[in-house]
């Protein structure tokens, strides 16, 4: 077995890569799709085994992977790219099997990151989250503190009734912990129950102050995501001392929030936090006016298609609406439809239909 640079009992670390980019290129607003998709095929190449469980067999994801830090510059069809140019990216884990793949591939790195459009060498890499185990998170969790600092470097959401919440609601931030910590920790909640934990959580936690800002930004295949980035700072009422092992369990889940992410859609760049208040978060970055443009549009579109459709509540009709409406608002602000229908994993001749029945769909709707 290839060596690994923590020890074979490591269930939650996190690395850092430094990436360099060898050409001059654009990139999508989503490009952390690619990056996912990357990652993925990393894993199934070198052990399918933990490929099929991180594919068929998870709800809960293991792992996370950030967006690339560093200077992305805004242009109406994505980021462009200056080749040279260096970049961080994060992974994290947060499951013994997958940590230990992690470890080995980190010590066997590849030489390239290879995207669509262009790619990246790799020039190194460090460990930037303590390896550690959920023991020895567990128990080192410290006493009574009156607050604590959470950095949100990526945009951050949760799903609410099929919509997206952009607000750090502590019982939501805690939900999400919790979630992750039952999957793969199996410690120190066996005789908690989860409503009562996160309504004690609602009523010991709140919001002191933050500098947050709310975003939009494309993710995955499914549009747009509303998020919010910045630093909130969390206080903790006296009387959580009242009930120590719900104190202990938030202590926890606060030191395990860099390791697993907030929110929904961590495997693809959204919810990375870090523990501190950290300053000059790159909003520019996280929120470029084309994607705020182009969700704009995506919203107008959808609700332009949905009054066309006979059936409008139906889930296929919204589908279809979704669909049409990101094809066009892409096209309309430059894309290539070849190279949005790869972005959607979509044929070229299907996208190509589906804007033209798009673009009818609004010239029948204004006669």
């Amino acid at each position: 077995m290839p060596k690994i640079p923590w020890g074979k009992d490591i269930e939650l670390a996190g690395i850092e890569l430094v990436l360099q980019a060898n050409a001059n290129a654009l990139i999508r607003p989503n490009y952390t799709t690619n990056l996912h998709a990357w990652f993925l095929d990393c894993i199934r190449q070198d052990d399918p085994e933990l490929s099929a469980i991180l594919h068929d067999e998870q709800a809960e994801k293991s792992f996370t992977i950030s967006n690339l830090q560093g200077k992305l510059i805004p242009r109406a069809e994505g980021f462009e790219l200056v080749s040279g140019t260096k970049y961080l990216w994060q992974i994290t884990g947060f499951d013994h099997k997958f940590c230990t793949w992690l470890g080995q591939w980190f010590q066997n790195l590849p030489h390239y990151v290879n995207l669509r459009v262009t790619s990246f060498t790799i020039l190194g890499g460090s460990i930037y989250l303590k390896p550690t185990t959920y023991q020895a998170l567990w128990s080192e969790s410290i006493g009574f503190q009156s607050n604590f600092n959470l950095t949100f470097t990526s945009p951050t959401s949760f799903r609410h009734k099929k919509h997206h919440l952009p607000l750090p609601i502590p019982e939501n931030i805690f939900h999400s912990y919790l979630r992750r910590w039952d999957n793969f920790a199996n410690i120190g909640t066996q005789n908690i129950d989860t409503e009562e934990f996160l309504a004690w959580v609602d009523e010991i936690i709140f919001i002191n102050s933050h500098s947050i800002a709310c975003t939009k930004v494309a993710s995955g295949k499914q549009g747009f995501v509303t998020g919010f980035i910045g630093r909130v700072e969390f206080g903790i009422d006296r009387k959580a001392n009242q009930k120590p092992n719900f104190e202990q369990l938030l202590y926890v889940l606060i030191q395990f929030a860099p390791y697993c992410g907030t929110g929904h859609k961590t495997t693809f760049g959204l919810g990375q936090t870090k523990l501190g208040a950290i300053a000059n978060i790159d909003l520019v970055t996280a929120s470029p006016i084309q994607q705020e443009l182009i969700a704009q549009r995506v919203e107008q579109l959808i609700e332009q298609f949905i009054k066309l459709k006979k059936q409008q509540n139906t889930e296929r009709a919204k589908k279809t609406a979704l669909l049409w409406a990101m094809l066009l608002a892409r096209r309309e602000m430059g894309e290539s439809l070849q190279a949005i229908a790869l972005d959607l994993e979509i044929p070229y001749t299907t996208a190509k239909t589906y804007v033209k029945l798009a673009r009818k769909a609004l010239r029948e709707q204004q006669i």
